[in-house]
Order: C-alpha cells, then structure tokens, then sequence
C-alpha cells in the first residue's frame, strides 16, 4: 500500500523553475517519453468556437503550450504568456523571437493570482503543468473566470493519479522512485523533481478538481482523460451572459 505524501509548500516556487530552467524542456521530453507534446495538441482541438481568438496562457513556462497553440490552431490571433519565474519567460522569448508569429506573442512576468488584465479579455486560457503549483487554486480559478469574455473557456492539462489500480501503483512508482533520478541526472537539481513529484501526487484530481471549477463560477466542466489518467485536461465554460 502506498504511504500518502504530505502536500509541499507551493510558496516562492518559480525561484524553483528559474533553477532548472535550462534543462526544463530536456527532462519534460525524457520524463514523459515525448507524450507532453502530444497532450499539447490534444489541448489545442479543445479551443472554443471563433476566429481571431486571443488566448492568456498562464505559467508558461518556456513557452511550449503558446508555440503549438500558434501551431496548431489557425483560429488564434492574438496569445498572451504570463509566469513569475522571469528566467523560465527569458527562454520562451529567445524560442519565441525566431517563429515567424513572433510579433503575434506578447510574455511578461506575472502571477496567475493576479492576471494583469480588464474583466472579459480573453477568449480562452491556457495553463499547461502549472495549476498545481500556485498558492491559491480557487483564487487561480476565480481569476480566469474574471478574464473570460462571456462565453470563454479555460483549458486546463495537468498531471493526474490513474483511477485503474495497477496502472495507479505503477505511475506512482514511476514519479516517486524513477522521476526525481531522471530529473536530477540531467538538470543537477534532484530536490526540483522530488518536488514535482509530490504536488501531482497530492493536487486534488477528477471530481475533485471539477467541482472547485464549479465553484471558481464556470458554469460548465469536463475532465478529458489521456493515456489512462496520467494527464487530464479540464475544460471550464463561461456562462454567455
């Protein structure tokens, strides 16, 4: 039987993400076999119905999620990036500046929990493998429900726990023993990925994570289930009025 974990401090965490960085997009591949970009696109067929959409993407990290929405989706116009670790954006900008959408992209250093834009501004957010990691998920959620334009929907992938028994003990044994050596190989911060480990592990999941969109005010929310629930991507909608 698997011995729960205790639910780490999220406080001061992308001083974290600035340290592993560089290594950030190098472990992601070798940690999930390739499948986060994959789960990306999967995330971008989800977009709500429009053209010219502008979408807010939150914790962007090194910019991977903006790179295949602009990619892979011809409906978006316009795509926001917001992160507080600046090191993490300082990358995303370096990868950003050489794609022919560049002037399409705007990055800035922000939180989540305090989205620097008016009320009904975006018609989608975005937020890939970062939900877990604020201080305040309900008042993460709270805000994305402010920055929607009626009818918005946010989209939201996040690492889950597999309902299926088996599958369940075997991903836990893969985050709790293999993934923290394979992080800490190659990007020298093994702490980093002990880290990781533990806030999937103890991050609310399926109904769970539903009904605090519910109550964040998204009127509607569907939880998509990707390679046996090792990933989920919640989808929440904006009531239109």
């Amino acid at each position: 039987m698997q011995t729960p974990l205790k639910e780490p401090s999220r406080q001061e965490i992308w001083k974290m993400f600035d340290q592993i960085s560089a290594t950030y997009d190098r472990v992601n591949r070798v940690m999930t076999f390739g499948l986060d970009q994959y789960w990306r696109k999967k995330m971008c067929r989800l977009l709500p119905q429009g053209k010219q959409l502008k979408v807010l993407d939150c914790a962007t990290g090194t910019g991977d999620q903006i790179i295949c929405l602009k990619e892979n989706a011809l409906s978006i116009d316009k795509v926001v990036g917001i992160d507080l670790a600046a090191e993490m954006v300082a990358l995303a900008q370096k990868k950003i500046a050489q794609k022919p959408y560049a002037s399409q992209i705007k990055l800035q250093v922000a939180s989540a929990l305090e989205i620097p834009y008016p009320d009904a501004t975006f018609d989608c957010i975005t937020i890939s493998f970062g939900i877990r990691n604020v201080t305040d998920v309900l008042g993460c959620l709270k805000e994305f429900v402010r920055v929607l334009k009626p009818g918005g929907r946010a989209l939201i992938l996040e690492g889950t726990l597999p309902a299926n028994p088996l599958l369940r003990r075997l991903h836990l044994f893969y985050m709790r023993h293999l993934l923290p050596y394979i992080g800490g190989w190659i990007s020298k911060k093994q702490d980093a990925y002990r880290y990781l480990n533990k806030t999937i592990e103890t991050f609310p999941c399926g109904d769970a994570f539903i009904e605090l969109m519910l109550q964040a005010g998204f009127t509607q929310s569907t939880a998509h289930l990707m390679n046996g629930g090792i990933v989920t991507i919640y989808q929440g909608d904006k009531a239109n009025a």
